[in-house]
């Protein structure tokens, strides 16, 4: 039977590396093993615990939920041929923004390595020795946060640090200024969703299913800027950097993947268990979740990036519009628009 109990030091330690993980000069989390594969970093015993849990889901007849990018409804903007076409009359301004922007906001991931989460064995029925969720507060918190903002006095550079090089591969340090990353990403709560919870359990659920998302989100944007940075017809004098840039982030996918389980195993396991409420009385937690997640997913699918779009066009008009013929380049950007039906699919 595969081993479900972890302690906290099984959960943060790393396996060990052949080479360390340099880029630009830069120290970066993770490295190399003999044969020059990259290990992400804290993955000795995370690794095999995410993998059981999972699996210790679907064996007591539960289904694991599906975190897939198929939940997404929208395409990237600008799409691949949009960002290709505003490099190609070196406005690389947007992208540079963009892949400054989730360098910040991976950065202010790094409070989950200071977050302890409310005791959920309070609020459920059945014993949560052996699941991820009684791993919350032995390793799954802290591990995550380093992996997305690095340790306190620690050299050594996270996810925020790693966006920052695949940036400066491909244009150079400095190139444009850095931009003010919005405060907050996740879906904006307006009272009480589950008041027959205690309010630290909503919290915490919510910032679970929230960050759940934002991480199915940044798998798109790994593909995105992967198929970019690969493409030979742009950074043609940087194809090198531009290669490095494309299996740095890569490695970053790697190390999220870690993410998306866990927070996926969780949300699985809630699904199966019963929640104790005020009242004194119980809910499967399938009733209790399933409608808020769905609202979540709807969120994170469509406003997110109908929003974001709207603020990125608008920049981009005001950078075309500066350019000769300007009237004429907004009409061919958008004519490389993906059309919302082809997004969906």
């Amino acid at each position: 039977m595969a081993k479900l109990n972890y302690t906290y030091e099984e959960m943060m330690a790393d396996q060990p590396y052949a080479r360390p993980h340099e880029v630009m000069g830069e120290k970066l989390h993770g490295g190399f093993d003999a044969d020059g594969k990259y290990i992400s970093p804290r993955m000795q015993g995370r690794g095999p615990a995410i993998e059981a849990w999972s699996q210790n889901v679907e064996a007591k007849g539960g289904e694991l939920i599906d975190v897939s990018v198929k939940l997404l409804k929208r395409e990237n903007y600008p799409n691949h041929a949009q960002q290709k076409f505003l490099l190609d009359l070196g406005l690389g301004k947007t992208l540079w923004d963009s892949l400054s922007i989730v360098g910040e906001i991976e950065g202010r991931g790094k409070i989950l390595s200071d977050a302890t989460g409310p005791d959920f064995q309070k609020i459920i029925v059945e014993d949560l020795s052996d699941t991820a969720i009684g791993h919350l507060n032995k390793g799954l918190h802290h591990a995550h946060g380093r992996d997305e903002g690095g340790r306190e006095g620690s050299d050594i550079g996270a996810h925020d640090k790693m966006w920052y090089v695949v940036r400066d591969l491909l244009f150079g340090k400095n190139a444009y200024p850095i931009p003010v990353a919005p405060e907050n990403i996740t879906r904006p709560e307006g009272g009480r969703i589950f008041p027959k919870l205690p309010e630290q359990h909503e919290a915490f659920l919510l910032i679970y299913m929230n960050i759940l998302m934002v991480e199915v989100r940044a798998e798109k944007m790994f593909a995105f800027c992967c198929s970019l940075f690969r493409d030979p017809d742009v950074f043609r004098d940087r194809r090198a950097a531009a290669e490095e840039a494309a299996a740095l982030v890569e490695r970053i996918r790697q190390d999220e993947a870690s993410h998306v389980g866990y927070l996926r195993a969780i949300l699985s396991e809630m699904r199966l268990l019963t929640f104790k409420l005020s009242d004194d009385t119980t809910i499967k937690g399938s009733e209790l979740l399933d409608p808020i997640w769905k609202g979540m997913v709807d969120f994170h699918s469509t406003t997110v990036y109908d929003n974001s779009r709207k603020q990125t066009r608008d920049s981009i008009v005001r950078q075309l519009m500066a350019l000769p013929d300007g009237e004429a380049l907004v009409r061919r950007l958008d004519a490389l628009e993906t059309p919302l039906a082809v997004a969906a699919e």
